[in-house]
């Protein structure tokens, strides 16, 4: 009963056989190679339009050049409270850009239209303060909530506003997209995301992660910002391997969907118990129940594995704790922990 983090399944067959396929003869590095082209153009499909794909190794290192791309003296960074960005990147952000983060209220991990206008009224133009330069949201949140491209289209619409750029966290990007049943599209470009970072990680690759631009060339430094960062993959036709695997006959969105499907069940199941309850109302992969200190202690004992999580009205014998599943999740899991609350 492994309900730690999606980071701890291993990867796909269709990425393992991926890779695999790729092993064999001498292709040029740095991405030079067809394998990279080809994933590019697929990236280019999926979105329905003409993207830019920068691949790195890991999430923070897509997000931490993502807003390298966009600094400005003294800038600013709007983000939920609960961004991973803000909370567990260890400042990077700040460290790499000299810009500083501005986090949001975010009930449940999604920011609203008057919370983001109220953020902005304290840092207004002219003031005391650097410059507004970006917005990034995360889709899926870290709270397992997502947003709608008509939310996006209204957050991104107040930024633009100001004259900030656009960013999408989509570590769980796919599980965003099987939640909504909006096109990727939809949720990016449509409305109003100009560049974001796009995981494979947690969704069936061994460590495949992508900055993709929706305008080429719009941010030119970043091929730069990447190089000196350490993140230009010498062998990239292997993480451009994983993402063809991933993408083959449609399998991260049912991956995604699958793992999806699964914490549906735990909530549902958390639903019926008597000694549990749910914090708030998730949509993709990760629960979040709340759960008395002695249940926590048998869940264990009986082999789960999960992390507590803070959340607000727990009361002294009780923790809320965070319960995420994944593409290699299965009903039995589910049904032992349902089963020993």
């Amino acid at each position: 009963m492994n309900f730690a983090s999606d980071n701890w399944a291993g990867a796909t067959p269709a990425v393992m056989a991926a890779v695999a396929r790729h092993n064999g003869g001498s292709v040029p590095a740095y991405g030079g190679d067809e394998v990279t082209a080809a994933v590019t153009q697929r990236f280019c499909e999926i979105f329905e339009t003409e993207v830019e794909v920068q691949f790195v190794a890991t999430g923070t290192a897509a997000n931490t050049l993502s807003m390298a791309a966009l600094a400005r003296p003294g800038g600013l960074v709007f983000c939920s409270a609960e961004a991973h960005l803000h909370n567990d990147e260890y400042g990077a952000t700040e460290f790499l850009t000299g810009m500083k983060l501005v986090p949001v209220a975010a009930p449940a991990g999604l920011m609203t239209p008057t919370a983001l206008e109220a953020a902005l009224a304290r840092y207004p133009e002219g003031g005391r303060t650097g410059p507004a330069v970006a917005l990034t949201l995360t889709n899926a949140s870290e709270c397992g909530t997502v947003y709608e491209p008509a939310e996006v289209r209204a957050l991104a619409d107040l930024a633009r506003a100001r004259g900030m750029a656009v960013h999408l966290d989509g570590a769980r990007f796919a599980n965003a997209v099987a939640a909504t049943g909006a096109t990727p599209a939809a949720l990016t470009w449509q409305a109003g995301v100009e560049l974001m970072s796009l995981g494979g990680t947690k969704n069936g690759c061994l460590g495949a992660e992508a900055i993709v631009l929706f305008q080429p060339g719009r941010f030119p430094e970043l091929g730069v910002l990447r190089q000196r960062a350490g993140h230009v993959v010498s062998k990239a036709r292997f993480v451009a391997a994983q993402f063809e695997g991933y993408f083959e006959d449609g399998g991260w969105l049912a991956t995604a969907a699958h793992a999806n499907a699964m914490a549906a069940r735990l909530s549902e199941g958390i639903r019926r118990s008597n000694a549990a309850r749910l914090a708030w109302e998730s949509r993709a992969n990760e629960v979040f129940p709340v759960l008395g200190k002695e249940t926590i202690a048998r869940l264990r004992e009986a082999g789960a594995k999960f992390y507590e999580w803070p959340a607000d009205g727990i009361g002294p014998e009780e923790d809320c704790v965070r319960v995420v599943t994944s593409f290699a999740t299965t009903a039995d899991e589910v049904e032992r922990f349902v089963a020993l609350l």
